[in-house]
């Protein structure tokens, strides 16, 4: 574990969780289906991670894909999923809402951090969809939540190093942001020596084949499943050491 910079690692499945312990990753945050950008997980996957971890475990509790303004039968659930992971005694959650004119919705997510407690909230990637991120920092700063996940408003987080050093200039001591989607070893020291960043997040995301012996052919499925890849876990982190 490095001792300045702390590399999260996103999964969606409990084994990659664990692979990506074993690997060396300092935090996970652990959601479900990568098709849809992350949802929540199911009670029974947080059951059983909770009592296998080893690292720093942090759900996203996010309802499901598409934007981040939700219902108020949403929010609810959102609040129970919450409710129900404290429950499990995760450190921490994920979460992110916004209101329909892109701005940061302050009066949910200040609600979630209440119910929260001791509990570290992130707040993630829905900040790379508000209209203005000079003032969604402040908005989130307001919330109490501990970080900001964020790709600079782009994509890739490598083509807005500007944009992500002036935030982490922008929130000093008073939240941590961390930049996060497209970081590998083959750029993460250079984001971290870039933007400032002590926090960083990868997905470090590989496709593995199904280990099943047949498979039907007539329904033409390749049957691949997102995992994690150990070896750029342990690449990036080998990174992170080397230039401290």
């Amino acid at each position: 574990m490095s001792e300045s910079i702390l590399l999260e690692i996103a999964v969606f499945n409990i084994e990659s969780a664990l692979q990506a312990m074993n690997a060396g990753a300092d935090r996970i945050e652990f959601c479900e289906n990568p098709q849809e950008g992350g949802t929540t997980p199911s009670y029974g996957a947080l059951q059983v991670l909770a009592k296998l971890a080893t690292t720093p475990v942090f759900p996203i509790i996010r309802p499901r894909g598409g934007d981040f303004l939700y219902s108020t039968y949403e929010f609810e659930s959102m609040k129970e999923d919450l409710i129900m992971i404290k429950a499990l005694d995760f450190p921490g959650a994920v979460i992110g809402l916004l209101n329909s004119d892109g701005s940061i919705d302050i009066d949910r997510t200040s609600e979630l951090v209440e119910i929260a407690g001791a509990m570290e909230i992130t707040f993630h990637r829905a900040f790379d969809r508000c209209n203005n991120a000079v003032k969604g920092v402040e908005a989130i700063i307001q919330t109490g939540c501990k970080r900001i996940l964020t790709s600079g408003q782009v994509p890739n987080a490598n083509d807005a190093l500007p944009i992500l050093k002036q935030l982490v200039d922008q929130a000093g001591d008073r939240i941590i942001i961390m930049p996060g989607s497209g970081v590998r070893a083959n750029n993460i020291d250079h984001i971290i020596q870039t933007t400032g960043a002590k926090e960083i997040h990868s997905s470090a995301r590989k496709m593995f084949p199904s280990n099943m012996i047949f498979n039907q052919p007539t329904m033409q499925e390749k049957m691949l499943f997102t995992g994690v890849d150990e070896n750029e876990i342990t690449a990036m982190l080998s990174k992170i050491s080397f230039n401290l």
